[in-house]
């Protein structure tokens, strides 16, 4: 029976089987077996893309298969076929879609018509492939995830999001410090609870950036605006300037604390470029595993 990866719930009770399994990876690259051989990935992407297409194409070629981009303008799919026909023909050629979408629920439309696996490289929901990246990131550089305190600062975006379910599925003790108008998705932050709940970790929110600076193990953010936001810059520049993390913020946290942002960044923005050059930041660690998370990814999903 085919597995998607929509969410991180869908892989919330293995997370720590697929931590290993991408650190392994990490560790032989060059040498690993590439179980992928004769298989083929679809590359669908309705969003631009610079992490998540390399990432995707080179870890089906370490893995022995072959990915095939597929842009908006390239398909029908932009021109009135619709998801589910798009879904069912592309399952008859390959052996897994991979779709960076503009809404979760055609994403999930996508996923219900396939009878291939279908991973999510993004969708206005959820980022799931991006938290395992980051928590692969925090465990590389903290030795262990249970207990670390993760702190997430800006928008309450997609990253947000999935970062809060991977956090609890770690047990980690993460917030989610917002604007008050700028929360992550509710009922994702329910679930992200209860996940975390059953691992000893935690999951809040807050609004106070400096309070919650204080002591984390992790300081997190991602762009204010993220693609397809219509919020009007110059308005959220006010909004999130509270919650830069710079020079300031980061000594806050604890003194061996890293920073995480999952790029592009706006440098000078919701982080400052001697924070993200600084000693403390993994930012660049961080968009290397993108490749090594989601060749654990394709290898449990595609074999």
């Amino acid at each position: 029976m085919k597995r998607d990866l929509i969410s991180v719930m869908d892989i919330a009770d293995e997370i720590h089987e697929l931590l290993d399994l991408a650190a392994r990876l990490k560790r032989e690259r060059g040498a690993h077996e590439r179980p992928l051989e004769g298989k083929t990935l679809a590359m669908i992407f309705e969003k631009s893309s610079t992490r998540t297409r390399v990432s995707f194409e080179l870890a089906m070629t370490e893995l022995g298969g072959h990915a095939m981009f597929l842009g908006a303008q390239d398909m029908q799919l932009g021109r009135g076929e619709t998801v589910a026909d798009t879904a069912k023909v592309l399952s008859r050629y390959v052996h897994g879609i991979m779709y960076r979408a503009r809404s979760n629920q055609m994403m999930r439309e996508l996923a219900a018509n396939a009878t291939v696996p279908v991973i999510s490289g993004l969708d206005d929901l959820e980022h799931p492939c991006q938290a395992l990246a980051d928590l692969l990131t925090v465990k590389e550089r903290k030795g262990g995830l249970q207990g670390l305190k993760m702190v997430y600062m800006g928008d309450g975006n997609n990253v947000c999001n999935s970062l809060m379910l991977a956090a609890g599925a770690a047990g980690m003790e993460m917030a989610a410090c917002t604007p008050e108008g700028r929360m992550p998705d509710a009922a994702i932050g329910e679930k992200a609870a209860a996940l975390a709940g059953r691992n000893g970790g935690s999951i809040s929110f807050c609004h106070d950036p400096r309070e919650a600076a204080l002591g984390a193990d992790v300081l997190y953010t991602d762009v204010w605006v993220s693609m397809g936001d219509d919020t009007d810059s110059v308005m959220a520049r006010s909004i999130f300037a509270p919650y830069s993390i710079d020079e300031g913020m980061l000594a806050l946290a604890a003194e061996d604390a890293i920073v995480l942002h999952c790029l592009p960044a706006h440098r000078g923005e919701e982080i400052s470029a001697a924070v993200m050059d600084g000693a403390q930041s993994a930012v660049f660690d961080q968009a290397e595993n993108r490749l090594h998370a989601q060749k654990a990814v394709l290898h449990r999903l595609l074999r």
